[in-house]
């Protein structure tokens, strides 16, 4: 077991307008409150410069950010998709794949969730309004701040999800109009919003693996179950054996 604080590698947002990568600072509070050190990754990195940063480090976290190109789960660009960035797809993709293969602990947010479920194999909505039909249409876009939940979660018991929230249903807040579809395989849902909506999905056969599809990195100061997701993966990236 490590004695030092863990390093969590971040991936990084990216202003496709500016050509500029960048990272919201509630992500480096909130891992920082955990207790551990957050790392922002370079976007543009072969492939053998992230297995040599993954070597130093003791965890990864998929940020959230603009939709994943189409291509990458075998699809046509539906009319309501939003702006990509090929840079960050390639390179998040192949960080997920070199951080499983080391066995590192893995959390991904929002898009994040959705970058683990396309590289494990599954699709997702490329827009929710317009392909998950709902008798009440929920805000997925919140027309309110982050730091204010928008809708509930329902927790399948028996799961990481359930372990670490301790809760049968999570207030959480949205921003996001995409959403996992299909689940890949290896993995499960864990949570469902209203009308069934994945949120969240895990890998059981992994040391820590986990995607929620709200932004808890707005909530974990008044939410205890969002305060325990960051502790439960920084305590993974703690246990990791040298």
């Amino acid at each position: 077991m490590t004695s030092k604080k863990p390093v969590i590698l971040l991936t990084p947002y990216f202003n496709t307008e500016r050509d500029e990568p960048y990272m919201r600072p509630a992500f480096l509070k909130a891992v920082r409150h955990a207790g551990a050190v957050p790392v922002i990754l370079p976007l543009d990195l072969e492939e053998e410069d992230l297995a040599l940063l993954l070597k130093t480090a003791d965890g990864v976290l998929f940020t959230g950010g603009p939709d994943v190109h189409p291509f990458f789960f075998g699809e046509e660009t539906q009319h309501h998709c939003g702006n990509v960035c090929l840079r960050r797809d390639q390179m998040e993709f192949s960080l997920l794949k070199l951080a499983m293969a080391a066995r590192k602990p893995i959390l991904g947010v929002c898009r994040g969730a959705q970058v683990l479920n396309i590289g494990l194999g599954g699709d997702i909505y490329q827009d929710i309004p317009s392909q998950f039909p709902q008798k009440f249409p929920v805000a997925h876009t919140q027309p309110f701040g982050y730091e204010i939940p928008s809708h509930t979660v329902t927790v399948t018991p028996g799961t990481l999800l359930a372990e670490i929230s301790q809760c049968d249903t999570l207030k959480v807040n949205s921003m996001h109009h995409q959403a996992v579809r299909t689940v890949a395989p290896g993995l499960i849902a864990s949570g469902h919003g209203p009308e069934g909506l994945v949120e969240c999905v895990e890998m059981p056969e992994y040391p820590f693996l986990i995607g929620v599809q709200w932004h808890p990195e707005y909530l974990w100061e008044q939410d205890p179950a969002a305060c325990r997701l960051f502790t439960a993966f920084v305590k993974a990236c703690s246990e990791l054996e040298e």
